[in-house]
């Protein structure tokens, strides 16, 4: 994709290189190898829109003084056929500004590429797996898993953007110790209902859903179930119940804009023998050894604290041995060249014990990339509220969702980075002010859709703008925002990079807070009819780069509000 930043980056080396060599084949620069240099964007725009250390990074090669040799380069500069319209030494730096056919390309590429304007091919031809979410599949899910889903979510489509093929999974977890935990929950909620007196155990599953799931069971097998083995019991109530609360996880996260393209179960691990296969080939590998009966780990050897137990001494495996499969499975059988997860803050200590088996399989690790989310705190009036109000119990992803816009929901949990804590306002999220940010963003959207409204209620048709028209927007509002707007695709590459989707949460919003500066400081019904059509045109070009941010977050760009 088209990316005038970087080819204005590129042009500074470019010219900068040009320039050397000429001072050089001159002799007012001494003959030497080039030393490398940064470009950069100064803090204060009234240096330059960019600026460049060359002059300085060559002071002790040419044994020149910094200034001296600015100047030289500078003199030896030609600025046609290029973005800059203004080059000038200042204390040893060379600082650049942009000329207006810079600006009028900027649009004229938003124009052209329409809603693939922000995409990159920085990552063209290599695969993504996203895995997030991924919650217990024994209940309902809790307000975490609404943070981690719309980063997940939205993480996915950034890698996308920048480039990657990438698919988004969920982790059924259908096995293991929580599995066993539901189904003696249900067994004894089904007991119960025929009258056995036995207690819950304090470690059960307590919820509503359980007693539900027994009774519903009853209502169609009656107590055909009373006269069979408690292990039979337990797998018909789990076999019944699970498939129900995993469609139900399904419909709530497609509620919430969330399609997954696999849902991944543990169980496939187990019975295809994949889980075993690791412990097998790490053994192979003389990675583990007996002790106690048990299969342990070498993890020392590659840089855990301590080693660990893969397979007890009663040859049960332990939650962390499908995990490997699960990720061997990942990287080597399906062969992604990253794998994301994004998981609760609590993980820090299990992400370098999966790393270090991953690297004794030979993996290289590194393309495990780990997304570590700190806790959420749902807050009203200032109090942090614990309860839905309604049932008495923790607020789950759909009672949230029943109480705020999941536009507003999507929006605010990838307003911070991963590793803050996110305070989740409810009354801000329901607010329509500029207080609340996605609603501004909103605003911003049907306020550029009411200008052209507004112009064919009057019966005016904006025809569009030519490449000298653009040229006009010389007002510092107006450079302002085409600079903005001329950033987003390295914003992409830098939210995929860093693995941060809320650099495009909080772009959505300086975009919108520009727009507005902007519409408010520069009239678009002007007498000047050249001005009035590079002031709509980059309203509109405006409009396309909003809707297309807005579209990354799965948040509605409404045409009025």
């Amino acid at each position: 994709m088209n990316n005038i930043v970087k080819t204005a980056e590129k042009q500074v080396a470019e010219i900068i290189t040009a320039a050397i060599k000429k001072a050089q084949a001159k002799g007012t620069l001494p003959e030497a190898e080039l030393a490398q240099f940064k470009v950069e964007v100064p803090a204060d725009r009234k240096n330059g829109d960019y600026s460049t250390n060359a002059a300085m990074a060559h002071a002790r090669v040419f044994r020149t003084a910094p200034a001296k040799i600015a100047q030289a380069i500078t003199d030896e500069i030609e600025l046609d056929g290029t973005y800059f319209g203004k080059v000038e030494p200042v204390a040893g730096f060379i600082n650049f500004t942009l000329s207006q056919e810079f600006y009028a390309d900027v649009l004229k590429s938003v124009e052209e590429l329409g809603k693939s304007y922000g995409h990159s091919d920085l990552f063209k031809g290599k695969r993504a797996l996203v895995e997030f979410v991924s919650a217990n599949p024994t209940g309902p899910m809790h307000v975490g898993n609404a943070r981690g889903g719309a980063m997940g979510d939205c993480l996915a489509e950034v890698l996308s953007w920048a480039g990657y093929e990438t698919e988004r999974e969920f982790y059924i977890n259908d096995g293991g110790n929580q599995i066993e935990k539901f189904g003696l929950s249900l067994d004894i909620r089904y007991r119960q209902h025929f009258g056995d007196n036995i207690e819950m155990p304090e470690d059960s599953y307590h919820g509503q859903d359980i007693i539900d799931h027994a009774e519903n069971f009853a209502k169609i097998y009656g107590d055909k179930y009373m006269h069979t083995s408690d292990e039979e019991r337990k797998k018909a109530l789990v076999d019944y119940a699970l498939p129900i609360n995993i469609a139900g996880l399904e419909r709530d996260l497609l509620k919430y804009k969330i399609k997954y393209d696999t849902w991944f179960r543990e169980s496939t691990l187990h019975n295809s023998g994949a889980a075993r296969g690791v412990v097998k080939l790490l053994t192979e590998k003389g990675c583990t050894y007996e002790k106690d009966g048990a299969v342990w780990f070498k993890a020392e050897q590659f840089g855990c604290d301590k080693d660990f137990v893969l397979v007890r001494s009663n040859g049960f495996l332990t939650y962390i041995v499908p995990d490997i499969a699960y990720h061997y499975n990942k990287l080597c059988i399906r062969n992604f060249d990253i794998a994301v997860d994004i998981l609760g803050a609590d993980h820090h200590g299990y992400v370098p014990r999966l790393k270090a088996a991953l690297t004794a399989l030979g993996v290289n690790a590194e393309r495990l990339k780990v997304v570590l989310m700190q806790m959420v705190r749902l807050v009203k009036d200032g109090e942090v509220i614990k309860a839905s109000k309604r049932s008495g119990k923790a607020i789950t992803l759909v009672t949230l969702l029943d109480e705020v816009p999941i536009d507003a929901a999507r929006f605010i949990f990838n307003m911070r980075e991963a590793n803050t804590h996110c305070d989740f306002d409810l009354g801000l999220a329901v607010e329509q002010s500029a207080q609340n940010p996605v609603y501004y963003c909103q605003y911003a959207h049907a306020r550029i859709c009411s200008i052209f409204r507004k112009l064919q209620e009057k019966g005016t048709q904006f025809n569009g703008c030519t490449k000298e028209q653009a040229q006009r927007l010389t007002a510092d509002e107006e450079k302002e925002l085409i600079r903005y707007i001329s950033s987003l695709t390295n914003e992409v590459e830098n939210a995929a990079k860093l693995l941060d989707p809320s650099k495009l949460t909080r772009y959505a919003v300086e975009l919108a807070t520009l727009f507005h500066k902007f519409y408010n400081a520069c009239r678009c019904d002007t007498d000047d009819k050249d001005l009035a059509a590079a002031r709509l045109f980059l309203c509109r070009c405006t409009q396309t780069v909003l809707a297309n941010v807005l579209g990354l977050l799965k948040v509605d760009a409404p045409e009025s509000m």
